[in-house]
């Protein structure tokens, strides 16, 4: 199966989704992911955890084959990527991230060295430390640098620190 992405109304992800199955029950060969990313924010002094989307207005779907007519019925579809075609699965290292994405879910525990710098045991920010750009210990936030058909982009993703070396 090919993972194909498609860019949706900024927001609506979920309910692109909702809507795309409600409309067409029928076309079960269609696995959607959306992939969410935990953080820890900081209100009126309160700590509460959201969830955010990784690639905000994305969805990626899973299947054999695309029917393009049925993603354009579905309300809040925009367009396939890349720009100027109708559903090229994703290859290569997009692939890569999008996957690592979809399968890697969570806040990462990591620890810092004897230098104080990150070193990720396990979750979302493993095999992605090369792509670290900065750290915020008092947010418990890495942000990462992420390549995507050829555009660059930034996101903070949440870390748990478990101890010292």
């Amino acid at each position: 199966m090919n993972i194909y992405a498609i860019q949706v109304k900024t927001g609506s992800e979920e309910a692109f989704i909702k809507r795309f199955h409600n409309t067409h029950v029928s076309f079960d060969n269609y696995i959607f992911h959306f992939p969410q990313r935990c953080l820890t924010e900081r209100k009126s002094g309160k700590i509460n955890k959201v969830n955010k989307p990784v690639f905000d207005g994305y969805v990626f779907v899973q299947t054999d084959g695309v029917d393009l007519y049925l993603f354009r019925q579905t309300q809040g579809f925009i367009r396939f990527l890349p720009a100027k075609t109708c559903g090229i699965p994703l290859q290569g290292k997009d692939l890569v991230i999008v996957s690592h994405f979809i399968k890697n879910k969570g806040v990462s525990k990591v620890r810092f060295d004897e230098n104080n710098r990150i070193v990720v045991l396990e979750g979302v920010l493993a095999g992605l430390e090369g792509n670290i750009v900065k750290v915020d210990k008092r947010k418990g936030r890495a942000k990462i640098k992420l390549d995507l058909y050829d555009d660059s982009f930034t996101i903070d993703l949440a870390f748990e620190v478990i101890g010292a070396a």
